[in-house]
């Protein structure tokens, strides 16, 4: 944990360094954020703001972790299980949110990849994932654990669409809940940080040492997303990080309480998804003013900051009672 926690701080550093370039980059590429008109109103002043910071969290976690990785060679087997897939799964995720995000910065603006499209690229992705995690990993992984149950419950193939519906989901929900300075990050951190402990209390040394580079980076990246945000997410990290999370989620065996560890995302891709039902069975009429859920709350009054902080409260307390029913 020691090591975790000094290569989480050189990371974070790097980050905070790097940060203020990648910005001036994006704006000299133009890479400026496109605010939906049926959006808040609030939220028009954020026109232009460099919108594919992600790129921040992505590249020092990759990078970080393949130097980490260097120096542990010699346990492969190891670096294989706990590295590969998981930062596998991270960059192939942040490439598809990066097309995504310049097809909306610059060729279909305000709208990016067509959903369709998208949504089958990425259970692709999350499919390959599954498949190396149950047949290549070790047969651990075709397992889960079950809260009170002092032993791990085989489910064989069903655990393949399970994990994949678990990537796909998580990696959307994430990417839903990216909709106010430093939300998304601040979640996504703190869920690492539930889930770095879990497999601290597991042993499984680079898993922790991957969830604390991640914790890293995605704090250099808040350091420039807080309000007023310089720099925001983008598909570009708001995917990878949610994909990579679930990933992680799954080598810990402990993906039952996954729901709970993310309830605020969990929460936000419900909101949307219920609003898309209610308004289709309603014939236009709206269950919430406005989705994703932290912008109904924007409309009846609350404040970002204020909707940012209690969201993160909400979100620390989920992780807690994760982490407490892991150790049941």
């Amino acid at each position: 944990m020691g090591w975790a926690l000094t290569v989480a701080a050189a990371t974070f550093l790097l980050s905070v360094i790097w940060g203020k370039p990648l910005i001036e980059i994006m704006r000299r590429l133009r890479l400026g954020k496109s605010i939906r008109i049926e959006g808040p109103a609030t939220h028009a002043a954020k026109m232009g703001t460099p919108a594919m910071g992600g790129i921040l969290i992505v590249a020092w976690t990759l990078l970080v972790s393949l130097v980490v990785s260097i120096v542990q060679i010699i346990q492969a087997l190891e670096f294989a299980q706990s590295l590969v897939i998981p930062l596998g799964v991270m960059l192939a995720y942040s490439i598809l949110g990066g097309i995504d995000d310049y097809q909306g910065l610059r060729l279909r603006p305000g709208e990016g990849m067509r959903a369709r499209v998208k949504i089958w690229i990425q259970l692709a992705i999350a499919l390959v994932a599954a498949v190396l995690l149950y047949w290549v990993v070790n047969e651990r992984h075709g397992w889960v654990a079950v809260p009170t149950v002092p032993l791990l419950v085989d489910i064989g193939l069903l655990y393949i669409p399970a994990a994949v519906i678990l990537i796909t989901g998580s990696a959307n929900a994430v990417n839903l809940t990216d909709g106010l300075d430093g939300l998304a990050g601040l979640i996504a951190a703190t869920a690492f940080v539930a889930y770095g402990i879990i497999a601290f209390l597991q042993d499984q040394q680079f898993l922790v040492v991957f969830s604390f580079i991640v914790i890293g980076s995605t704090f250099g990246f808040l350091w420039y997303n807080a309000k007023p945000a310089q720099m925001f997410m983008g598909d570009v990290g708001a995917q990878a990080l949610g994909a990579a999370l679930g990933v992680v989620a799954l080598m810990t065996n402990q993906w039952l309480i996954f729901p709970i560890i993310i309830a605020i995302p969990v929460a936000t891709e419900l909101s949307t998804t219920l609003q898309v039902l209610y308004f289709k069975a309603t014939g236009g009429r709206r269950l919430f003013k406005m989705a994703p859920l932290h912008h109904h709350f924007e409309l009846i009054g609350w404040s970002e900051t204020q909707i940012v902080q209690r969201w993160w409260l909400i979100a620390m307390l989920t992780a807690m009672i994760g982490i407490a029913l892991a150790l049941v």
